[in-house]
């Protein structure tokens, strides 16, 4: 495969990268992912609000109502670069290629976290700070149904009991919950009226695919970055949240400059840069089929 400057990601690599960032995100395991075009993608939310009508023989039919509300999927650019040795622009070719596929690795990782932290908090993964770029397009600024849990989140199955109830009550489903490793950790804490462990799955650090019957994912991208303690996101990921890629991955290789602003120059180090850049949209379809689980600070501790 030539990896000349403006080369393209090979179709078997862009096929593993998607796969390791299923693997790491909890947004990508728990719902759909598909191809989104580089102009966006219109999704239409239909819906029918009444029920159906009874007639009577020669009775006269009533209008039951639709609404078609358009969401426009738009993917956003993300990048990320790294400098390895410039021995690389001499290896053979399986040398190269072994050398991508670790860059490969590191790069799925990241864009796993930085959906996570994009589409749960709208923030700039690198920076840690509210993006003008996604703007409201979050589950943090979308979704309006919460459950505050106490501090140090002493009933954490009522909590999440609680937010089922509240999507169940907006006539959603719940496919699957994406929590933190603190929520976690406290429903391994928590006991039975018989002093016995409720959820005994969760021992030992196990963080098991499903709990109930229901897909759950653990991921410290809940809560870091969050700006309100938020514990876990409960609703229907199979159906009221899509995400996608850009088919095409283009990897940049920069022999001159400075292309990361850290003040050395490649020369002058015997380094290349690696750069590649993926365009990334989601889109929450109904806000109403989620709710958030969010811990109460201590105000003393907030003071």
């Amino acid at each position: 495969m030539p990896l000349n400057r403006g080369a393209l990601f090979d179709p078997v690599l862009v096929a593993d990268l998607i796969d390791r960032v299923k693997g790491k995100s909890s947004l990508a395991k728990l719902s759909k992912q598909e191809p989104i075009p580089f102009n966006g993608q219109k999704e239409f939310i239909f819906t029918m609000d009444s029920e159906v009508d009874v007639v009577a023989e020669s009775g006269a039919k009533s209008h039951g109502g639709v609404d078609l509300t358009p969401i426009i999927i738009q993917p956003i650019k993300v990048e990320y670069g790294a400098r390895v040795s410039d021995e690389f622009m001499y290896a053979a070719e399986d040398e190269k290629i072994a050398i991508l596929k670790a860059f490969n690795d590191g790069f799925a990782k990241k864009v796993a976290r930085g959906l996570d932290l994009m589409a749960f908090h709208g923030v700039n993964p690198r920076t840690g700070q509210p993006s003008t770029v996604i703007g409201q397009n979050h589950f943090d600024g979308l979704v309006q149904q919460e459950v505050q849990a106490g501090v140090g989140l002493p009933d954490p199955n009522q909590a999440v009991e609680d937010a089922i109830a509240l999507v169940y009550g907006a006539d959603n489903d719940v496919t699957g919950m994406a929590m933190s490793p603190i929520f976690r950790s406290a429903l391994a804490a928590q006991s039975d009226a018989n002093g016995l462990p409720m959820f005994p799955e969760l021992a030992w650090g196990n963080a098991p695919e499903s709990i109930k019957g229901l897909p759950v994912d653990v991921n410290r991208t809940v809560s870091d970055m969050a700006r309100n303690a938020e514990r876990a996101y409960i609703g229907d990921f199979e159906n009221a949240f899509k995400w996608g890629y850009a088919k095409e991955i283009p990897l940049e290789i920069i022999e001159y400059g400075d292309p990361d602003n850290s003040g050395n120059d490649l020369k002058g180090y015997n380094q290349v840069y690696l750069r590649s850049e993926v365009y990334l949209g989601w889109g929450i379809l109904d806000p109403d089929a989620f709710a958030r689980i969010v811990e109460a600070q201590d105000s003393a501790i907030s003071d």
